[in-house]
C-alpha cells in the first residue's frame, strides 16, 4: 500500500512539473522576440562615438528587460527539465535506494520551483514590473527590474522580507540584483 502511495505521489509531482514546462513553453512561444532592427527608428543617430538614442526609444529597454526575464526563466526551466529526465531514468533503471534518492531529489526540485514561483509572484504583487528568483543550497538571488527612480533601500527591504518569509535563508544569503 505504501509503495502505491509513493508512486501516485511521484506521478502527481511529475504531472505538475510537466504542466509547468508546457505552460512555460506556451508562454515563451507566445511572446514576440525583440529584434533590434524593429526598435531602432529614425531618431537614432550614428555618431563617431557609436549609436546615440534619444528619449523616444524607451521601448528598447523595456523589450530587452522583458526578454531577459523570459530567457532566464526558460534557461532555468531547461536545466530543471534535464535534471528531471536524469532522475526519471535513475528511478526507472536504478535499485530501490537509487529510486528513493531520485524521488527525494525530484521532490526538492519541485519544492524549489514552487518557492521561487511564490517569491516571484509576491514581488510582482508588490508593484515591481518583473523579477526572477533562483534558489540554491547556498542562498537565493533575486533579479528585479529597476523601478522608476531606481532601487531604494525600502525596495531591498521589501524584497528581502518576502524572501525571508518564504524561505529559511537569512539576510546574508539573499542577493538582490537590479536589471536595467
Amino acid at each position: 500500500m505504501s509503495k502505491w502511495k509513493k508512486n501516485i505521489m511521484a506521478a502527481a509531482v511529475l504531472l505538475v512539473v510537466c504542466a509547468g514546462i508546457y505552460m512555460n513553453w506556451m508562454y515563451t512561444n507566445a511572446q514576440d522576440v525583440a529584434d533590434l532592427t524593429d526598435t531602432l527608428d529614425a531618431e537614432t543617430v550614428l555618431s563617431q562615438n557609436g549609436v546615440i538614442m534619444d528619449d523616444t526609444a524607451d521601448g528598447l529597454d523595456t523589450d530587452l528587460t522583458t526578454d531577459y526575464f523570459a530567457a532566464v526563466r526558460l534557461s532555468r526551466q531547461e536545466a530543471r527539465d534535464s535534471a528531471v529526465n536524469l532522475l526519471q531514468e535513475a528511478m526507472a533503471y536504478g535499485d530501490a535506494s537509487q529510486q528513493q534518492e531520485s524521488n527525494a531529489q525530484l521532490e526538492k526540485i519541485v519544492q524549489t520551483a514552487l518557492c521561487e514561483a511564490q517569491i516571484e509572484s509576491l514581488i510582482i504583487a508588490k508593484g515591481y514590473k518583473d523579477c526572477v528568483a533562483y534558489m540554491s543550497d547556498s542562498g537565493i538571488s533575486v533579479a528585479v527590474a529597476i523601478p522608476e527612480g531606481g532601487m531604494q533601500e525600502e525596495d531591498i527591504a521589501v524584497i528581502a522580507d518576502i524572501v525571508i518569509t518564504q524561505t529559511e535563508f537569512s539576510m546574508d544569503k539573499i542577493r538582490v540584483v537590479e536589471v536595467l
